[in-house]
């Protein structure tokens, strides 16, 4: 087995290799002044079982163009195999039509990691349980709520909590964490009245004097999180810590999040945190690669995955 790491976040492929006792292969990623991308991979990869791991955050683009181009050397290199662990998957909000004329860009993702090469995929916490179904190769969609499990309960042992979902559609997600904790569960009822901004309309259970643990896969600008915590205080929630798997953080999110009334946001590493969010004294980094190294020693050793969601 041999472990590969493109640029989006060497930090994590790192912790991933040191949690396996192993090295990362040499290789060599570089742009051109043009900007297209070049890739060499620096050691002998002929039969082998190859894990590349690259998420494809910002820049987008050119992360998913670099995961792309490494598995196409590899598999002109002849490996064995090749299993893209992509930690965090860009495109997954574009999973459907949404309106007249519009692309289904997480399906064309799917198709381009397959064609590139890929002959298994391991992620996190996909935006979209179907989007697995976009791909005509084995994908493994772990959940980041083992590690949220532990953390939690190492803080608030047995506070009176209760778990939110910040809105209608991750009330699956945030169901499962509160059958994990055995604690209560509420929604918040918002809309959207346009890309990127959201307004809180209801708060779909009693949240009065709990401490409120907000669950989503994904934090971008900050402002669904923001205002959640908010109306949660305004119900009379004593405190309000948001959990996310991946921190996007776009734009001022980082800003947003510490002028909010948010107590605390925790966030996995699946993205590498900007210089910003680790100096933040309202946001906290869970680490992921103990749970993917895991994953990789299973799939490796043809052994069951499945065990890591019953942890």
């Amino acid at each position: 087995m041999k472990l590969l790491a493109c640029n989006a976040n060497r930090p994590l492929a790192e912790a991933i290799a040191d949690y396996l006792d192993m090295r990362l292969t040499r290789s060599e990623v570089k742009t051109f002044a043009d900007q297209e991308i070049f890739i060499r991979v620096d050691e002998n990869v002929r039969g082998e079982d190859v894990f590349v791991i690259q998420s494809t955050s910002h820049p987008a683009n050119d992360n998913l163009m670099q995961l792309l181009i490494m598995m196409d050397a590899l598999k002109r290199a002849s490996a064995r195999r090749v299993t893209a662990v992509i930690p965090y998957f860009g495109y997954a909000r574009q999973d459907r039509k949404t309106d007249g004329r519009t692309p289904i860009s997480a399906k064309l993702v799917a198709n381009l990691i397959s064609t590139a090469g890929a002959d298994r995929v391991l992620t996190v916490d996909l935006h979209a349980g179907q989007i697995q179904g976009f791909f005509d190769i084995p994908t493994d969609n772990l959940f980041g709520s083992p590690v949220m499990v532990d953390d939690i309960r190492e803080r608030f042992g047995k506070d009176k909590i209760i778990v939110v979902s910040p809105d209608v559609g991750g009330v699956v997600r945030a169901r499962s964490l509160a059958k994990r904790l055995d604690a209560d569960l509420a929604i918040v009822d918002k809309r959207r009245p346009e890309a990127g901004k959201s307004e809180v309309m209801n708060i779909i259970g009693d949240v009065n004097k709990k401490r409120c643990i907000m669950l989503d896969d994904i934090c971008d600008s900050g402002g669904t999180l923001a205002n959640a915590a908010a109306a949660l205080k305004e119900h009379g929630a004593t405190s309000v810590s948001a959990y996310v798997t991946h921190g996007v953080l776009s734009g001022n999110a980082v800003e947003k999040i510490e002028k909010s009334v948010l107590d605390e946001l925790v966030m996995c590493d699946t993205i590498q945190p900007s210089k910003e969010a680790l100096k933040s004294k309202s946001i906290r980094i869970l680490p992921i690669a103990p749970l993917l190294g895991e994953a990789i020693r299973r799939i490796a050793n043809e052994e069951s995955v499945s065990k890591l969601f019953d942890r």
